[in-house]
């Protein structure tokens, strides 16, 4: 666009001359010419906001010193509005002039001049702006007075209109015909960032019709999030949702924009994704379960996308439990129905895991996963439970609540010694592993998880080594090979035992060495770190030796990563 505006003060001259012409004179000739310029002089203002939108409003007027007069000629000129986007792309050379943090009377009086201008073009949607300009000069008051005021009223003059809807059981005349809520939101579109017009933003997204389609203007929808998304528009929860609710499109940007936001940032980091989470306002949102749905779906699909990659389990969890926590904040009884949220799933399996598992106490945590655990069991391994779909859908609904085989491993790992690990929780941690595992091969993986804790417990009752740790695991040994999930599940299990176990510290960081042969076995082991320390912040676990050892690998493995 750099060289578009090279030839642009030529043009200025050019166009500040005709348009001067047009001004005085009325006549018919005049009007053909206008028209016949028209997509010229459409093209030149494209150009010409090209240059300004680089500029601030002091390089501006330091470059086209007469570039208010060029507007203002071009504001008052019907047949220009009229024309195709000039009009729009009017408005965002005007909003080029205006500066957010005027230092002098100079720049507060372009400021107010400019707001007079968009004062004018909205206008049109209430009254004859000669009027009141006629009105104001027999009353005495500057323009730099009453444009300000003017512009505030108009806003709020549009918003109550929008508001209106039945009074004392009545039809007002005044309420707005939906062709002219489509007209003024397709207006507003370059007007969303600034400040004076975002109660009148929020008033259009809160408008509630009778029309079987929506009426607001697609592209004021997209401007209205891109700049919710870039922090240019500050509106409440209710308004976005709002949004989000009539403009799928707006919605879906906002999960890519979130998905980008996570590639991006320090990987698995958890407290950040909880931050980024929030902040985006989807967990909040998701209380109703049509934003749910929609979320949930492109979890969904990233997750099977990348394979079940454990930085989409991990975010999956996180927004999980901040929509808990969302709908725990709005209401302690549910608005909606269970199966409206997850329709695929067992309406009483859901609710058992939605429970938080620090409100069940210590010795009821045992009993609590054998339940969860039985429930699943049913619905996977039992054919008559087809309307809850198959082991995917089950083990989906089951990662959103991932604490649950956390707390199954740490069980099976701090349980007595003597105890014989119990076939519910194995079953548990096989199927946390993944949807594609068989009867047969669940079966295996419970096999070999019982044989690592019976290693286990013998080492305890000597003194631990990171070598016999290491042959405990079948890290290099000859046995027949484990499927990749499987090994990832005792890989966690042997850190939760050097956690967890009292001789663990003592060589956790040599067995760590020993394990993270790869950087994908490393990037596991920060994650699982990371998830541990998240997870016991929400579930209170008072263990400080066991929390001062995972803070430091997991800063010492980032070092290295």
């Amino acid at each position: 666009m750099a060289q578009d505006s090279v030839g642009l003060p030529s043009d200025f001259q050019f166009w500040m001359h005709k348009l001067s012409v047009w001004d005085r004179a009325s006549t018919l000739e005049t009007q053909q010419d206008t028209c016949l310029h028209l997509p010229q002089f459409q093209e030149f203002l494209r150009q010409l906001y090209e240059a300004l939108k680089e500029m601030d409003s002091s390089a501006i007027i330091e470059r086209f010193p007469t570039v208010g007069q060029l507007l203002a000629k071009t504001c008052w000129n019907p047949f220009i509005l009229a024309y195709d986007e000039s009009q729009k792309i009017l408005i965002w050379c005007l909003c080029c002039l205006i500066k957010k943090d005027p230092q002098n009377s100079g720049e507060s009086k372009l400021n107010s001049w400019t707001r007079g201008l968009l004062s004018h073009i909205l206008s049109t949607f209430r009254f004859n702006i000669k009027e009141v300009d006629l009105f104001t000069q027999v009353l005495g008051y500057a323009p730099t007075d009453y444009y300000p005021g003017l512009l505030k009223n108009m806003v709020l003059s549009l918003v109550s209109e929008l508001r209106e809807n039945h009074l004392n059981g009545f039809n007002t005349q005044r309420r707005m015909a939906p062709e002219r809520v489509r007209s003024l939101s397709r207006v507003c579109v370059p007007l969303v960032t600034l400040p004076d017009f975002e109660p009148l933003v929020e008033a259009l997204l809160t408008y509630h019709g009778h029309e079987p389609q929506e009426v607001l203007w697609p592209e004021f929808c997209d401007a209205v999030n891109e700049a919710f998304l870039l922090k240019k528009i500050s509106l409440p929860a209710s308004a976005i949702l709002c949004l989000w609710l009539r403009h799928l499109p707006s919605l879906e940007n906002t999960m890519l924009h979130l998905f980008e936001k996570l590639i991006s940032s320090e990987r698995n980091f958890l407290r950040r994704i909880e931050c980024f989470m929030k902040d985006s306002l989807l967990p909040a949102a998701a209380c109703h379960p049509a934003i749910f749905r929609v979320v949930d779906e492109m979890f969904r699909y990233a997750l099977l996308e990348t394979d079940g990659a454990l930085e989409v389990l991990a975010a999956i969890q996180v927004f999980t439990r901040c929509f808990v926590e969302a709908l725990e904040k709005e209401n302690k009884q549910l608005k909606f129905a269970v199966k409206t949220y997850f329709p695929y799933a067992s309406p009483s399996l859901v609710m058992v895991l939605l429970q938080h598992p620090k409100d069940i106490p210590q010795g009821l945590r045992h009993q609590a996963l054998k339940h969860i655990s039985e429930m699943l069991k049913e619905v996977v391994e039992d054919q008559t439970h087809g309307s809850y779909g198959g082991p995917f859908e089950s083990w989906f609904l089951f990662v959103h609540f991932g604490g649950w085989a956390d707390m199954a491993a740490e069980q099976l790992l701090t349980s007595e010694a003597e105890a014989e690990a119990p076939e519910a929780l194995l079953w548990l941690l096989a199927f946390s592993c993944g949807p594609g595992a068989g009867h047969q091969q669940r079966a295996q993986t419970m096999v070999e998880v019982k044989a690592i804790l019976r290693c286990l417990t013998k080492l305890l009752r000597s003194s631990l080594s990171a070598r016999d740790l290491q042959a405990a695991a079948g890290e290099g040994g000859e046995g027949a090979p484990r499927s990749p999930a499987c090994q990832q599940l005792i890989r966690r299990l042997l850190l939760s035992f050097l956690l967890w176990a009292p001789g663990g510290h003592a060589i956790a960081r040599e067995v760590i060495t020993l394990m993270a042969q790869t950087d994908a076995i490393m990037h596991e082991i920060i994650g699982f770190l990371d998830q541990t320390l998240y997870r016991w912040d929400h579930l209170c676990v008072e263990a400080p030796r066991s929390r001062k050892l995972a803070r430091e690998l997991l800063a010492e493995l980032r070092g290295q990563a």
